[in-house]
Order: structure tokens, then sequence, then C-alpha cells
């Protein structure tokens, strides 16, 4: 299983992915369990996932239009969550050339082109409260840390349940 946190510390709350990884990389993990930042890496996280996880969280701000530090679990392929982008609309997005624009989204489709599949992907998001050129988290996106590092435990938990003798794909 993989960890990621994804998101610009540079623009204020979409830094939040970031800061709940740094955080519970500090922390001791269960076997298996790999806590990442992958920052604007996009293409970085592309890669990594090649390598074959059972289950993927992908901690991210992720506006839904809820309240500021709402905190939220979707997972990929559920019927709420917009479909991932086919490899023709990232090409004429231009989202492969620009590997520091991709959205979660954008790598899982990038992953696909590559040949591989992620598994479980579950997001583990935060509603913004300001994305725009700052350092540093709103006041209710900070506070919402915590209760994202609580579900973010809860979610590992469950997933190495779920997968207990093969967290990672064979290989790996």
């Amino acid at each position: 299983m993989i960890v990621a946190g994804v998101g610009n510390v540079f623009l204020g709350d979409d830094g939040f992915g970031v800061e709940v990884v740094r955080r519970l990389a500090q922390e001791p993990q269960p076997d298996g369990v790999q806590v990442a930042d992958f920052g604007i890496r996009g293409l970085h996280l592309a890669y990594e996932l090649l390598e074959g996880y059972d289950s993927t969280i992908l901690v991210d701000a992720t506006p839904r239009g809820g309240t500021p530090g709402e905190v939220y679990v979707v997972e990929v392929g559920a019927e709420h969550v917009p479909p991932v982008p086919s490899s023709d609309e990232l090409v004429e997005r231009g989202a492969v050339l620009d590997a520091h624009a991709m959205a979660p989204a954008e790598v899982l489709a990038l992953l696909e082109m590559l040949g591989g599949t992620p598994g479980r992907v579950l997001v583990l998001g935060c509603e913004p409260a300001v994305v725009e050129e700052r350092m540093g988290l709103s006041e209710p996106v900070a506070a919402a840390v915590d209760v994202a590092l609580g579900e973010l435990r809860r979610l590992i938990g469950e997933e190495l349940t779920s997968h207990p003798a093969a967290t990672v794909r064979e290989g790996r």
C-alpha cells in the first residue's frame, strides 16, 4: 500500500496533502505501508504506481463545494467521482507534457497509458478555503489535518485487514 500526499505548498490550502503525509511519515508504519510526499511530481507518482500496489490512498485538497476544512473519503471509480480522462484527452490538454500540472485523475490515466493498474484507489480529501499564491494552510484546513490523520490511520488499518498478506503486489 502507498499513501501519497499531493499538492502545491506554494498555493495555500493546496498543500494539505503534503502536510498530512509529512506528519504521518513521522510515525512508525506497519509493514507494507509506504508513505511519501509527491507534491506536484505527478509524473513521479505515476511511475511509482507502476510498481504495483494493491491499495493507494491519495491525500489532497480537492474542492467539492463543501465547507472549508471538511474531510471526506471517496473511492476512485465510484459513481460520484469524476471519470479518469482518456489518453487522448490527456494529450489534447498537454497534461503529459506538464507533469507539474497533473491532478490525481490525470496521474491515474497516465498510469494506465504506461500499462499499469492502480489497484484500489481512495482519495482522502479536504475542502480548501484558499488556493492562491501563499505559504501555509488556512485556519479551517489546518484544523482538518488532525482529523485527516485519524481518518488516514483508520483507512490504513482497513486496507491492511482486507489485504493482509499482500499490501504490495509481487515484486515489491
